[in-house]
């Protein structure tokens, strides 16, 4: 199978000793494509740094919402900038997270809207963090939706109601391998049956979320058991893990606009 992580920190310390033996291993099970998420301005030019330097690897431009309160006063017209840079695919991670509070919530939704703005300004897709926010990132998205050429729901682990408001904005739906873990992925098991072939996506969020089951004596998660993960979603919908893969695959090259 081949297989695009669509999201992967991969500018994150935990890769600092071995990140291009990460990208090799990921490549030999079939992970050739990855994009690279920034959380900073620093951090989304890196990211875009080393997309430049592979043909394979493209980056995101964004604010995470836990560096909200961080982002220096001209950081939309940086972004702008790293945006224009062929390697970066879309605006992001941006969003909303209430469940950490890292930023003030008044401050996250400030960046957030600016980020979203820009995206629509750029014609560009959107890669979205939320947690424990959904009501209210779902009352900011609608207003900026019919101007975005596409967004997907990054690292979705939410509950029915939540899942069912962003396919109704017509968002993607990224699943990692949070839906790996017996203690609290269950729920993931179900809904991810509910998500149109058209709208799946996968990603591992490497260095976090290790799928629970491999039972590894590292925890830091590598893009390279992103088929692990694809054969449980698969396994989970009913459908042949290869035609999944392609699916997916297809599905990344629309939203994000690279070519295979």
């Amino acid at each position: 199978m081949t297989l695009c992580d669509i999201a992967i920190n991969l500018t994150d310390s935990a890769f600092d000793s071995d990140r291009q033996q990460v990208v090799a291993d990921a490549a030999a099970q079939g992970v050739n494509y990855l994009i690279l998420t920034g959380t900073t301005v620093e951090q989304s030019t890196q990211a875009a740094d080393y997309a430049a330097s592979s043909q394979r690897a493209f980056a995101t431009a964004g604010v995470h919402p836990h560096y909200a309160d961080e982002a220096p006063a001209d950081f939309i017209a940086r972004l702008r900038q790293l945006a224009r840079r062929p390697e970066v695919l879309a605006i992001g991670e941006c969003g909303l997270d209430f469940f950490r509070d890292l930023s003030p919530r008044a401050v996250q939704e400030q960046v957030f809207a600016a980020q979203l703005e820009l995206a629509g300004e750029l014609a560009m897709p959107v890669l979205l963090h939320e947690r424990e926010a959904a009501e209210r990132q779902h009352a900011i998205l609608r207003q900026f939706r019919d101007r975005l050429p596409g967004a997907v729901a990054h690292c979705f682990t939410g509950d029915e109601a939540t899942l069912k408001r962003w396919l109704e904005l017509d968002l993607y739906i990224g699943i990692t391998g949070w839906i790996c873990d017996e203690r609290r992925g269950q729920h993931l098991r179900e809904l991810v049956q509910m998500i149109p072939d058209d709208r799946l996506l996968v990603e591992t969020d490497a260095p976090y979320l290790i799928p629970r089951d491999l039972k590894l004596k590292s925890r830091r998660n590598e893009p390279q058991y992103l088929p692990h993960i694809v054969r449980t979603i698969a396994a989970c919908r009913r459908q042949d893990p290869q035609t999944l893969a392609a699916m997916t695959l297809a599905n990344s090259q629309r939203l994000f606009g690279f070519a295979g």
